[in-house]
């Protein structure tokens, strides 16, 4: 009888035990559950320039705990180009592109090999002599950027030395020469 009575005391401790853990996790502080943290959303609108990050698991299994963070501007609302940043291969704001520069469907410039094949041959490598291929120590680069609405035919184009076209690069970021 002893025995019955025993087995059936730990079949009610098995059943219950998870209501009673479940139930004092709710109330303890120290632990994090990424279902119990929903925060209730204001139907107010924002205006201290914040907004608040709910607390959430990363996919290594670390908590990072709730945290306000800085909004972000809305686009189209006063941003001036200085204020944008540099984007590469995209055409800068203020300047239209020239009719010869080809974009893809996200507005990226795609660059003409046709045209730098045609400049190779009117221009041959000034190490190499070669009107094609690799030109150790030299580049191809575009007098007037692309980005800054200059066209993208063998008469914008230029040999660099690469040190030259890294220099000439850090102007080019701004759309001035």
């Amino acid at each position: 009888m002893a025995r019955y009575l025993a087995a059936f005391l730990l079949l009610c401790w098995y059943a219950l035990a998870p209501i009673g853990l479940s139930q004092s996790h709710h109330h303890s502080s120290g632990t994090h559950s990424s279902k119990s943290h929903k925060s209730k959303k204001s139907k107010e609108p924002k205006t201290s320039g914040k907004v608040h990050v709910n607390g959430y698991y990363r996919k290594d299994g670390t908590y990072v705990a709730p945290y306000d963070r800085s909004a972000p501007s809305p686009r189209g609302t006063g941003t001036t180009y200085a204020s944008q940043p540099f984007r590469k291969n995209y055409i800068a704001p203020g300047y239209n592109a020239d009719p010869s520069v080809k974009r893809d469907k996200n507005g990226k410039i795609k660059r003409s090999s046709a045209a730098k094949a045609a400049f190779e041959r009117e221009h041959p490598c000034p190490s190499t002599g070669k009107s094609n291929g690799r030109c150790a120590g030299y580049v191809v680069d575009h007098r007037m950027p692309l980005e800054c609405g200059g066209p993208d035919n063998p008469s914008n184009m230029q040999w660099q030395t690469t040190a030259e076209a890294k220099e000439k690069d850090k102007t080019e970021r701004s759309c001035r020469q």
